[in-house]
């Protein structure tokens, strides 16, 4: 089994124009995403991606589709739901002077319209399955309940009332 599932592209394979792509982990790839989104399994996951040059960087976008294994947070058994979504995505490389400025640990304003700062690379290239892998974890429930689990919780003490307990403190049984 590997350490996880990596699809390079290098910035300069974009100078001839946009790359699409179809990406599908295989069975070990797929399990290392699962153990490190904490799912109990991953039976499939599949993405197709279009790569092309922006600014000195690139921007992804496509959309991806996965079956996820979940434990039920009620009942603990264990269930899979299909799980979909769209990825978009700009970065460029470190030392671009498109790259979003350092705030110095300051304040920072945040405009909810504006697009999402581009991501600057550690290198010259893109890992293309890691942007699938983090579209995936903001999808995944994080408190999966299987379809139909209900929380059926009885008490067995019977609740008293604080005025009932008020009433014990002040008068004391001998």
């Amino acid at each position: 089994m590997s350490d996880g599932w990596h699809r390079p592209l290098r910035l300069h394979e974009l100078a001839r124009g946009p790359v699409s792509l179809a990406l599908a982990p295989d069975d070990g790839e797929r399990a290392a995403v699962a153990k490190r989104l904490g799912l109990s399994s991953l039976p499939a996951l599949k993405a197709q991606l279009t790569v092309k040059p922006w600014l000195d960087g690139a921007e992804i976008a496509g959309r991806f589709d996965a079956i996820v294994g979940y434990v039920c947070g009620v009942t603990l058994e264990p269930f899979e739901q299909a799980v979909s979504g769209e990825i978009h995505a700009r970065a460029v490389p470190a030392g671009s002077p498109n790259a979003p400025a350092e705030t110095g640990g300051g304040e920072m304003e945040l405009d909810l319209e504006a697009d999402d700062p581009p991501d600057v690379l550690p290198g010259d290239a893109l890992d293309l399955a890691e942007y699938v892998v983090e579209h995936l974890s903001l999808e995944i429930d994080p408190f999966p309940r299987k379809p139909g689990a209900t929380f059926d919780y009885a008490s067995d003490a019977e609740e008293e009332s604080p005025f009932a307990v008020l009433k014990k403190l002040k008068d004391p049984k001998p």
